[in-house]
């Protein structure tokens, strides 16, 4: 077999990719995702990249009607109404892992609010967020691209800001990005 000078650049440049490497140096940056696109960036990394065979494979799937369960807790201090609620959020939890809550008494000033602050604190200069850029668990409030940036097949392309209570157990606002509180 005959081998052309573009294959065996090919062949080389798969030999010669670290995908430990390129994570560990895009992961140190920590600008995530949004310092790529705000560094310019005209090509997405390989570590983004899905392979072709795994996006032909749901190229033929045929998506499934999806109704994401919402779960109404008014009337919550109502004992019976409660056990009620306490089985659709189990039931959700354990086959969704997530669900919406409506009737919460929140206001939706409130909501918009807190989806402003995360939207601003995302849109900040590289170094503002850098305090929070994590990959401690045990930290309350940590940004980072991908929990799984080191396990997972192929890098998702997005940033997640965290703020948790379960890490410490308590919630001190004091710890969050100024532009959050």
């Amino acid at each position: 077999m005959v081998v052309s000078g573009v294959q065996e650049t090919v062949v080389k440049a798969a030999l010669e990719y670290d995908r430990t490497k390129e994570l560990k140096a895009f992961d140190e940056t920590k600008a995530g995702v949004k310092g790529l696109v705000d560094d310019g960036l005209v090509k997405i990394p390989k570590i983004f990249v899905r392979p072709a065979e795994e996006l032909a494979k749901e190229l033929n799937c045929r998506p499934a009607e999806v109704q994401l369960p919402i779960i109404d807790i008014g009337g919550i201090q109502e004992l019976d109404r409660r056990k009620e609620i306490v089985n659709e959020v189990r039931i959700a939890a354990a086959k969704w892992g997530f669900f919406q809550v409506v009737e919460h008494g929140i206001p939706l000033t409130v909501l918009e609010e807190m989806i402003d602050g995360v939207r601003l604190f995302h849109e900040q200069d590289l170094e503002a967020k850098k305090e929070f850029y994590s990959r401690d668990s045990a930290r309350s409030v940590r940004l980072y691209t991908n929990y799984d940036l080191f396990k997972s097949r192929t890098a998702n392309w997005r940033d997640t800001l965290v703020i948790s209570v379960s890490a410490s157990g308590t919630l001190d606002p004091n710890e969050f990005p100024a532009i959050c509180r």
